[in-house]
C-alpha cells in the first residue's frame, strides 16, 4: 500500500512538472546565412505543458511567450549573443476541435527554432 502511494505521488509529480528542452549546435558562419549578424549557432527550444478540462484550466504553462522569450532568447543571451534569428514557431491549438485533445487531461506543445547571432 506504501508503495503504490509513493509511485502514485511520484506520478502525479512528474505530470504536473512538465517538460522543457533546450537543444544547440554550433555552426560555421560561413555556410549558415542570418541576418544582422554572424551565425554562430542554430538553437531549438521545446516545452509540454500540462491542462486539465478542454484545456481550460492550465496546470503547467506551455505557450510561445515562455518558448521564444524565456528559452529561446535567455539561452542565447547566455551564450552571449546579441540577438536571436527566429526560424520558426509552432504551437498546439487549444480552441475549436482542436480542444477535444484535452478532454480530460492534455498536453499542449510549444516549440521555437532560431540561429544564435553575434
Amino acid at each position: 500500500m506504501r508503495k503504490a502511494i509513493l509511485s502514485g505521488s511520484l506520478s502525479l509529480a512528474v505530470a504536473l512538472s512538465g517538460c522543457v528542452s533546450v537543444e544547440s549546435a554550433s555552426v560555421a558562419s560561413n555556410e549558415v546565412v542570418a541576418t544582422g549578424g554572424e551565425a554562430v549557432q542554430v538553437i531549438q527550444a521545446t516545452s509540454i505543458g500540462f491542462t486539465f478540462l478542454f484545456h481550460l484550466v492550465d496546470i503547467v504553462s506551455s505557450d510561445l511567450d515562455q518558448v521564444v522569450n524565456k528559452l529561446l532568447v535567455g539561452e542565447a543571451k547566455g551564450m552571449g549573443a546579441s540577438k536571436v534569428d527566429v526560424k520558426s514557431f509552432s504551437i498546439t491549438p487549444r480552441h475549436g476541435i482542436f480542444a477535444l485533445g484535452g478532454f480530460i487531461f492534455g498536453f499542449p506543445v510549444s516549440s521555437a527554432t532560431g540561429v544564435v547571432v553575434k
